[in-house]
């Protein structure tokens, strides 16, 4: 009767997970090394309507994803990471947030002896508060340390424990004699699986700020070769007219015989700027009309100045 039981079970459990992977495109391929039970169902009821955490062992989630290849080829992909005490965590919400929603359910804990550090553990300069019997401790820990007021001070920040090390038995029994519980834990995201995709959760806090950041300096680039090498590209147009402007722009003012309005303009702006300002005591009206000329010739007259550092910039400020 317990086989069946057992073989029930199973079944059922098969069944949940195909469900819950047909239902929801999303979920994240999470581990749980050293969740205890507890901090499990406090986990589960923070992310009630939002997402659904199943664990299992890794041969039957192995099993019943293969069991559904003919008809799901993509979730062989999953297969690959189903790898130590791991789970799954489904969502249709965003992923970011469910995401955020794990990583603040985490509980501080003390070090044990032969744990593997998810961190760097160090130790701050302060008076522990234990007396000059301890000396001997902490010297052989390498510890530096001096006698204040009848009690053991540490002189200063000590790097006790590497992250992905093992904890000694000495720095474990050392951090509980400091009530310093360096290390917090809980469901820690390893991958994540999107329609059919499977990526790393780093990728989840790209946005798309940085996208846009990453955009413009891949056409920075693509202009800066395109310039230097004389070939013409969609990023590099812009600024060869913007550079052959501002070249026509130096000839017309340094010759008599080439001319052309906006050329004529900023001579005569050249020749007498007092001529562009504004009368005293004008109208509103006469001073815009008198303003819009003149703003127009300084600005031909900063292009004009950029021009002989358009060798070393080639003008990709349009795109800052």
């Amino acid at each position: 009767m317990p086989r069946e039981d057992r073989k029930a079970w199973k079944a059922s459990y098969f069944t949940k997970l195909v469900e819950l992977l047909n239902d929801n495109p999303k979920c994240f391929i999470v581990g749980c090394d050293n969740v205890g039970s507890k901090q499990m169902q406090t986990i589960r009821r923070s992310l009630r309507d939002k997402a659904v955490v199943l664990m299992g062992k890794n041969t039957m989630m192995r099993k019943a994803i293969r069991d559904q290849l003919v008809h799901k080829p993509a979730w062989e992909k999953l297969l690959g990471h189903l790898k130590g005490n791991v789970g799954f965590v489904f969502t249709q919400e965003d992923l970011t947030e469910v995401r955020d929603m794990l990583l603040t359910n985490k509980v501080p804990a003390a070090a044990r002896a032969g744990a593997l550090a998810p961190c760097d553990v160090t130790v701050p300069a302060q008076n522990t508060g234990l007396g000059p019997e301890k000396t001997s401790f902490f010297q052989a820990l390498g510890i530096t340390t001096k006698i204040s007021r009848g009690t053991i001070e540490i002189t200063s920040d000590v790097g006790l424990v590497k992250s992905g090390s093992r904890v000694g038995a000495s720095e474990a029994t050392l951090l509980n004699m400091l009530n310093i519980s360096p290390f917090t834990y809980g469901l820690v995201v390893q991958q994540v699986y999107d329609n059919g995709s499977v990526y790393d959760p780093n990728v989840l806090d790209i946005t798309s700020e940085t996208l846009h950041a990453r955009f413009l300096e891949g056409v920075r680039n693509v202009a800066s070769v395109c310039l230097e090498i004389g070939y013409p590209t969609l990023a590099s147009v812009p600024h060869s007219v913007v550079n052959a402007y501002k070249r026509v722009l130096a000839v017309a003012l340094e010759t008599t015989d080439c001319s052309f309005p906006l050329a004529d303009r900023l001579k005569e702006y050249l020749a007498d700027p007092s001529a562009f300002a504004a009368a005293p005591g004008a109208d509103e009206a006469p001073e815009a009309s008198a303003a819009a000329p003149a703003a127009a010739a300084v600005e031909n007259t900063k292009v004009n100045e950029e021009f002989e550092e358009s060798d070393e910039d080639m003008g990709l400020g349009l795109f800052d």
